[in-house]
């Protein structure tokens, strides 16, 4: 019983389980141990199970199994870790904190490296970003308006003093042209700030700054930042440095609702980026870091601030190499800025300046419309400040004696415009209502008001050139300023026919103001004292037509003039502008040669020129014609209907307009420096019907128009320089 036992317990040739010996004598097993014959049975069959390892095969698989198993273990990670007790197997070892750092920068890398890939450059920048404004200057080259959402003109760099760059550059990111469009530093400011919520913080490269003025939003979030740096570091692949920098120059908000360092040239030191020196430019330089702390106009201690950065700048250009220690030295005092900021939004006369600034500029520079408005355009208009400056004032001053209130019925709708043209057709003047934001009409350009008499000195001067005819078949017969012509009232309009019936079966007959009788005159006085009769009937023997076609050659617009009927040569039913007008007798002035009125003498986008059709001088009537008109209307001044004016201006060449229905009351003058129209009439804008101007002011009846025009006229040019 006892061997059997001790075989049943311990294998053959005296090993346990474990291969370790045992003593044959020694016990086998516990009283315990299983002793019954089913319990001698399962050891038997316990012994006939192959051990692992057994037989050449096994022996062969056992070392690959147990590698198998090893290695197994050393991917599975111990944790918690054994071996240690309490809080300490919750600690990693520093071999898990480098395998999870490892893992991390790894996946991090290849999300990064993914999203670079995908992420494109938008074709669509921000919207402020590509609209600009539109600047029009007077003619001295001082700023008149601007119009556009956006304060911002694009310059080429090449138009930005280097030394000016050099202060941005050393404010901002000294090392531009050699980063790669990032600054980790920077980054890693901006993210903590980002996280924390604390105060925004520097750091941002140029390139930074630009992508997210030109491309995103001024949101503080993690998502925004990333893609801030994604699209820095394409762009800085994909463009040049200089290019970058020219756009973050152009795009920059710099204070004074500017954007751009053009505009904000302008609007701190009144001139274009050009014209600025190493100190101005540090200080603009300073308006990047944040322009509300640093525009001296606000308070002292911005002006504190900019002084002790714009300090802090130029020495900074020194380290940079963008300023040598002598020049820096010359720079002591403060480029003070100027307190007011650029012209605004256009409004009272300068709207209607503006409106038909871009009006000629568009014709003349075939512009689209649509191009114009995105702006970026400089207008260098023709227009003399210290001229609209006095045509206002005498404007309104001429405008007090109006007063719709106390009486409706003569005074109501009462409106005067003027304009003044140079020798060369260049619009200096022009008063167009009293305030384009409340009406755009402009009083000066419109074409609804009857010129009137002043329209005869055309007709005369058609007649000097062309001659008459006034027998049928027979040739045309020359006429000087000394031919005679009937004067009297009620003398009858004839024909090579004989006399003019209208379709009422009635004789067309001419009538003089006052019904007053001149017996026989010269044209040349039939012009000065602005007798009707004789130009009626000299419009017939001239020809309507011809008399229309000298009109167009003196700037009048075939749309403004009327049909071809008798009163056609005495203006009752053509309608030029105001503007129109002062270019036509300028035609007189200039010898006989014509030149459009023009309001834009150049425009420029980028810093280029934009080409422009000027008008161009024509020979309208001859020489000697001119001469002859122009003698004619100084005699009016002196001697003639317009006495008053002689007073103004000594040598005025001028002539008074009125209509039968005393709806219009004109004066048109030209000296050696100008012509200028003026007109004065009553007109509801609602219907545009010419009412009468009896009473007008308080004036007695009888009183005509043009009196009003001349006085206006005389003011104005006493006040010119």
């Amino acid at each position: 019983m006892r061997e059997s036992t001790a075989e049943g317990t311990f294998g053959v040739g005296g090993q346990d389980a474990s291969g370790r010996g045992r003593s044959r004598g020694r016990r086998a097993a516990p009283k315990s141990a299983d002793t019954t014959p089913t319990g001698r049975r399962r050891k038997a069959g316990a012994r006939r199970r192959p051990r692992a390892g057994a037989g050449p095969l096994g022996a062969a698989l056992a070392p690959a199994a147990g590698a198998a198993r090893t290695g197994l273990r050393r991917l599975r990670p111990a944790y918690p870790r054994p071996g240690r007790g309490g809080w300490r197997r919750w600690i990693p070892s520093w071999r898990q904190w480098l395998g999870v750092c490892l893992y991390a920068f790894t996946g991090l890398s290849c999300f990064v490296a993914i999203a670079y890939a995908v992420t494109d450059i938008p074709d669509d920048l921000n919207s402020f970003a590509t609209q600009q404004d539109n600047v029009y200057y007077w003619a001295d080259g001082s700023t008149m308006a601007r119009t556009g959402w956006v304060s911002r003109q694009e310059m080429p760099l090449e138009k930005v003093p280097p030394k000016v760059q050099g202060a941005v550059l050393a404010a901002e990111n000294a090392s531009f042209y050699s980063d790669p469009g990032v600054s980790p530093s920077g980054v890693l400011r901006a993210l903590r700030a980002t996280v924390t919520g604390g105060e925004t913080q520097g750091g941002s490269t140029i390139t930074q700054q630009y992508v997210k003025n030109a491309y995103l939003s001024q949101d503080r979030t993690l998502s925004r930042k990333f893609t801030e740096l994604l699209l820095a570091l394409k762009l800085d692949n994909q463009k040049d440095k200089k290019d970058i920098l020219r756009d973050y120059l152009n795009t920059s908000w710099f204070g004074r609702g500017t954007y751009g360092i053009q505009r904000a040239s302008q609007a701190y030191y009144g001139k274009d980026v050009s014209q600025l020196n190493a100190s101005e430019g540090a200080f603009l330089a300073s308006l990047l870091k944040g322009a509300g702390l640093f525009d001296p106009a606000v308070s002292a201690n911005n002006r504190e601030r900019a002084v002790e950065r714009w300090n802090w700048i130029l020495d900074r250009m020194v380290v940079t190499g963008h300023l040598s220690a002598a020049e820096r030295a010359t720079y002591t005092k403060f480029p003070e800025p100027s307190a007011t900021s650029l012209a605004g939004v256009p409004g009272a006369q300068t709207g209607y300046l503006v409106e038909m600034a871009k009006a000629y500029a568009v014709k003349a520079g075939h512009i689209k419309e649509s191009d114009f408005d995105l702006g970026g355009y400089q207008i260098y208009t023709t227009f003399d400040k210290g001229r609209m400056e006095a045509l206002t004032t005498a404007v309104q001053q001429a405008q007090k004696d109006f007063d719709a209130e106390k009486r409706p019925e003569t005074d109501k709708y009462a409106r005067i415009g003027a304009a003044s043209v140079a020798p060369d057709g260049r619009l200096l003047a022009v008063y167009g209502g009293p305030d384009y934001l409340k009406q755009g009409f402009n009083q000066a350009n419109a074409t609804t008001i009857p010129i009137g008499t002043a329209f005869t000195p055309i007709v005369y001067a058609a007649a000097l050139d062309e001659g008459v005819v006034r027998t049928r078949g027979k040739a045309r017969t020359p006429v000087s300023p000394s031919t005679v012509y009937d004067g009297n009232d009620q003398v009858a309009v004839q024909t090579p026919e004989g006399p003019y019936w209208d379709r009422g079966g009635k004789v067309v007959k001419g009538h003089n103001d006052g019904d007053r009788n001149w017996g026989q005159v010269t044209l040349r006085q039939a012009v000065a004292d602005s007798v009707n009769t004789p130009m009626l009937q000299l419009g017939l023997d001239v020809g309507l037509d011809r008399v229309e076609a000298f009109a167009e050659r003196s700037g009048l617009l075939a749309s403004s003039l009327g049909p071809r009927i008798p009163t056609f040569a005495l203006g009752e039913n053509s309608t030029p502008s105001a503007i129109r007008m002062a270019g036509a007798y300028e035609t007189f002035a200039a010898g006989g040669m014509h030149t459009d009125p023009y309001s834009v003498r150049s425009a420029t986008r980028g810093g280029a020129a934009v080409p422009l059709d000027p008008p161009k001088p024509t020979r309208a009537v001859s020489a000697s014609t001119a001469r002859a008109v122009t003698d004619a209307l100084k005699l009016a001044v002196t001697d003639g209907s317009a006495k008053t004016a002689a007073r103004a201006r000594p040598g005025t060449a001028g002539k008074t307009g009125t209509t039968a229905a005393n709806t219009a009351g004109w004066f048109v003058a030209s000296t050696e420096q100008e012509s200028t129209a003026v007109v004065v009439y009553r007109m509801a804008l609602t219907d545009l019907i010419p009412l009468p101007l009896t009473g007008l002011g308080g004036d007695a009846p009888g009183t005509p128009g043009s009196e009003r025009a001349v006085r206006l006229w005389s003011d104005y040019v006493r006040a010119v320089k």
